[in-house]
């Protein structure tokens, strides 16, 4: 006869110490009695954003066969290993980010459609209007069950002010997230930040719990020793594994994160105007710590919606280290000049294997009875397709995850011409749960997705 402990740890875990409120992964423990590992544990449904500026060379992204057996192209092939847990979608348009009207500006209003779907009003004074974007309406019922209700990052420094875009204020440009229509959400480049908001005291994320840490000069794991210690001698073998992992991975970004500071403060120079100080010194860097920062805050349900823009619209980036020293916006008005199209093209994949490792940490890092990927949606694209004409139609889409099993993969779909993208976030939401009759421009649910 098997001995049970009828106990169980609540879902809503945390390591506790001085200022901190370190949130655990799912555990075994974590369900009911005398039910099998994984089983009884809800299974949140995470969702990201990430986006990419400056359009995308369509040629290279586009697969030629449409439905299963697709071939990855060269821009997505980094994403090929993860074939069963994603969709390609083409047809797809922003049009509240053609001028109707309005003249130039069509980078700014890509940024302010992207997750709200709604036509920016061309202004560069304080009355800017957009829309409430997709990730807060998911934050504001998701939010109340997580410690954050949602995250929103980005790769470059918001110092942006004024105009940015003939006529349309930086506000459109400098962030994707809008928690009200006259409300854009600041986007927080530092990684430490971040992680400070992530693992401060859980009721306040206050200032005063950082200046803790930092008089005392100690790793945030220190805080919490003693009580992941009497927690450890609760566990069972698999579930004090699960949670050294875990604790490494936090101890693993900390590191990271000091050993930028330390570099910050020995006065060694910065490569990128566009970056703050404290934060790593490449984009690959930089990029990766927000990446691993995210899937730390999906793997102890810290927060289930995050935006990262992994550049400004209109911003002018290079990237010496795949070879392409030409600024990315200026680069991407190529007027059809092979060369110029090569080099736009290897950024385009850069982008996509950066964002590829992403998925790839979302795969390896179990969660319940699947794994992070199984239990995410993920949305990667632009709001332009080819910026050399500012296009907003047949805009660069991927779906990535499994929705907690609600989301067939492996395809490549493509919609009617005139689809609007707001049709996507309605079938996204009603996946996490929260339902709504219209979104933006939306004019019904697509089909074909949920389709397993």
């Amino acid at each position: 006869m098997r001995l049970v402990m009828k106990k169980q740890l609540a879902r809503r875990s945390f390591l506790r110490g001085i200022g901190t409120a370190l949130a655990l992964p799912v555990l075994d423990s974590m369900s009911p009695a005398l039910a099998a590992p994984g089983k009884g544990v809800e299974k949140p449904v995470r969702m990201a954003f990430v986006y990419v500026p400056n359009g995308i060379i369509m040629k290279d992204w586009t697969p030629a066969r449409e439905g299963r057996g697709f071939d990855f192209t060269r821009t997505l092939k980094p994403l090929e290993p993860y074939r069963d847990s994603l969709n390609v979608l083409s047809g797809l348009d922003h049009r509240n980010g053609e001028a109707l009207g309005d003249g130039a500006g069509d980078h700014a209003r890509a940024g302010a459609t992207w997750l709200t779907g709604v036509h920016p009003r061309k202004t560069e004074g304080v009355n800017i209007a957009a829309g409430i974007s997709l990730d807060q309406i998911a934050a504001r019922e998701l939010g109340s069950r997580t410690m954050v209700p949602s995250l929103e990052l980005g790769l470059d420094e918001n110092r942006m002010v004024g105009g940015c875009d003939s006529g349309y204020s930086c506000a459109y440009s400098n962030t994707l997230c809008w928690s009200t229509p006259h409300t854009p959400l600041p986007l927080e480049a530092n990684p430490r930040a971040v992680f400070e908001r992530m693992f401060g005291d859980g009721e306040t994320t206050a200032p005063q719990a950082r200046q803790q840490l930092a008089r005392q000069n100690r790793s945030i794991l220190d805080f919490v020793r003693e009580d992941a210690a009497r927690l450890g001698r609760t566990l069972g073998t698999g579930d004090r594994r699960k949670l050294d992992e875990y604790l490494e991975s936090v101890r693993e970004i900390e590191r990271r994160i000091e050993k930028t500071e330390e570099r910050a403060r020995s006065g060694a120079p910065i490569p990128s105007m566009d970056q703050p100080a404290g934060v790593p010194p490449t984009f690959e860097e930089h990029a990766e710590l927000m990446f691993d920062l995210m899937k730390i805050a999906f793997q102890a349900d810290i927060t289930r919606v995050i935006t990262l823009m992994m550049g400004r619209e209109g911003g002018n980036r290079t990237y010496r280290s795949i070879g392409v020293p030409d600024a990315h916006h200026g680069l991407s008005h190529h007027f059809n000049d092979p060369a110029k199209i090569e080099r736009l093209q290897k950024i385009d994949q850069h982008h996509v294997d950066v964002f590829s490792r992403f998925v790839k940490r979302l795969a390896d890092t179990a969660d319940g009875d699947g794994t992070l990927l199984d239990h995410s949606l993920v949305l990667y694209g632009s709001s332009l397709s080819d910026s050399n004409r500012h296009e907003h139609f047949n805009l660069p889409t991927v779906l990535v995850g499994r929705g907690a099993g609600k989301l067939a993969g492996g395809r490549h779909l493509r919609y009617a011409k005139g689809t609007p993208m707001t049709n996507l976030f309605l079938n996204m939401l009603e996946v996490v749960g929260v339902p709504q009759e219209k979104f933006g421009d939306s004019t019904g649910r697509i089909a074909h997705l949920t389709d397993l």
